[in-house]
């Protein structure tokens, strides 16, 4: 229990620390921001703080701050104290800068905003990943919640036989499809504060369980503070992939700067972008313990269920009873469906915006909607259809996520060097996890399956490389224009 509350001290002292920090050196102002400035009542529409700040919120956490913790706690109680200095130093700073500097960009979305600082040739090789990751993350956001309403609530079989399953799968997607056609305000705007207070009560309420039934959690120790894995698993890259949500992911850069066409001042961007991004932290800190909890009380969880969705209906069950444990798993339901409209939306936008289609016209957004869903509709049969589909797409959702965020940390830290201001703070993490993404891919199984040695060093050439390359057009740069 001790790593835990040391973790969490860290996590709110240091994101209220450093949050005031990553704000001093950005430096909002007064001036007039896009929502107000390009309104036009779809995307860029002016609402309050709060709202701001619940849609952001909801809209990053999906079901990584909580999958990924159950996972990654399984390396032992070092993930305590890994969780907070992640968010604190790498995901929360990620989140704010992308927000802000859209904001500085007339709301443009990400595409955009890397095309203006890395350029032509890292702007075509970021959609491509980018493209990937929201159709992944539109697939794995319907699946998920999906699988939990079936399961969970309706307790039935999730099989591709039954078709319980496909008319839920059907219901998320008829949501999805109004919330990427309809103005931000109109539906996502009214809905997510009903959604946020239902996420909270559930996250509040396994937080109390933890402490109140003593939940019984691994103490850090000399032992186990490299991180021990019951597969023998290393942490290194593993836990930083699997972990994503809670400390870095790159599909937040992409939500910071959908949430910036409807932010009415700067000086509201660290509570709106990194004080959510803590929050999240503090959700996957409460699901890690909660996971860990579970784990230590023999016969609670079934050995093939360790690590699985199932861990989500056994804790709020046990912590908070079948009403308690009912609100519980229908605030985990709400996050990845809250990030995957959102997703499918900015995918709409991107396109939108990269092939300059006028989207204040309902046919417009109708037909970009409709070309987005087909892929994801096909990744859905297939990982439905096949044994191992799931887990295949959620590796590959995961590599890519992180691969994203190593895109965003470049395009901050090449601002900052190109506005004076201290590029250290983004260059760093950004080296971290281009070692991490590539370490994993060289070794994993859905890469190119190197012995984990020779992936290391490929990781450190590849993150050496990385910084030349970022400091070098930072250096050349002056607020996105290349010097002659």
């Amino acid at each position: 229990m001790t790593a835990f509350i040391i973790g969490l001290v860290m996590l709110l002292v240091g994101g209220m620390v450093y949050g005031k920090y990553c704000e001093k050196v950005f430096g909002p102002d007064d001036r007039p921001t896009p929502a107000i400035t390009l309104e036009d009542g779809v995307d860029f529409v002016p609402m309050k703080k709060m709202k701001n700040a619940l849609i952001e919120l909801l809209n990053i956490a999906g079901t990584g701050p909580i999958l990924g913790p159950i996972q990654g706690i399984l390396f032992g109680p070092i993930a305590f104290i890994l969780i907070p200095i992640g968010c604190v130093l790498g995901g929360a700073m990620h989140d704010y800068m992308s927000g802000m500097i859209s904001l500085r960009n007339n709301g443009e979305q990400m595409p955009g905003i890397i095309r203006k600082y890395l350029g032509k040739g890292v702007y075509n090789v970021y959609n491509v990943f980018l493209c990937f990751l929201m159709i992944l993350v539109g697939a794995v956001f319907i699946y998920t919640p999906g699988d939990l309403v079936v399961t969970q609530i309706l307790h039935q079989k999730s099989v591709i036989s039954n078709p319980i399953v496909w008319v839920v799968y059907g219901c998320i997607f008829a949501y999805y499809l109004a919330a990427t056609l309809f103005p931000i305000d109109k539906i996502i705007g009214k809905v997510y504060p009903i959604f946020g207070m239902i996420l909270l009560l559930s996250a509040i309420g396994v937080g109390i369980g933890i402490f109140v039934k003593g939940y019984p959690l691994t103490p850090l120790s000399g032992e186990n503070w490299m991180g021990v894995h019951p597969q023998g698993l290393p942490i290194l890259p593993i836990f930083f992939v699997t972990v994503a949500c809670g400390i870095v992911s790159g599909f937040h850069s992409t939500q910071a700067t959908l949430i910036a066409r409807s932010v009415t001042n700067e000086r509201e961007g660290k509570f709106t972008f990194y004080d959510m991004m803590i929050l999240e932290g503090l959700i996957a800190m409460i699901w890690s313990a909660a996971a860990m909890g579970v784990y230590n009380i023999p016969g609670l969880v079934a050995p093939e269920q360790i690590g699985s969705p199932d861990v989500i209906g056994i804790v709020a069950n046990d912590l908070l009873g079948k009403v308690g444990g009912l609100i519980a798993i229908l605030g985990v339901i709400v996050l990845p469906i809250t990030s995957g409209d959102t997703a499918l939306r900015s995918v709409r936008l991107m396109i939108g915006d990269a092939l300059h289609i006028d989207q204040t016209k309902k046919k417009n957004r109708f037909t970009l909607s409709a070309c987005i869903f087909v892929p994801v509709a096909a990744i859905l049969v297939f990982a439905k259809s096949n044994a191992e589909g799931f887990n295949v797409l959620w590796r590959y959702f995961a590599w890519a996520n992180q691969t994203i965020a190593c895109f965003a940390f470049a395009m901050i830290t090449v601002y900052l060097l190109s506005h004076k201001k201290n590029y250290i703070m983004s260059l760093i993490p950004g080296m971290f996890y281009v070692f991490i993404i590539s370490a994993y891919i060289l070794n994993a199984q859905i890469g190119f399956r190197l012995p984990m040695n020779i992936a290391y060093i490929g990781g450190v050439v590849l993150a050496i490389v990385y910084a030349a390359l970022v400091i070098k057009k930072g250096k050349n740069t002056v607020d996105g224009e290349r010097l002659a």
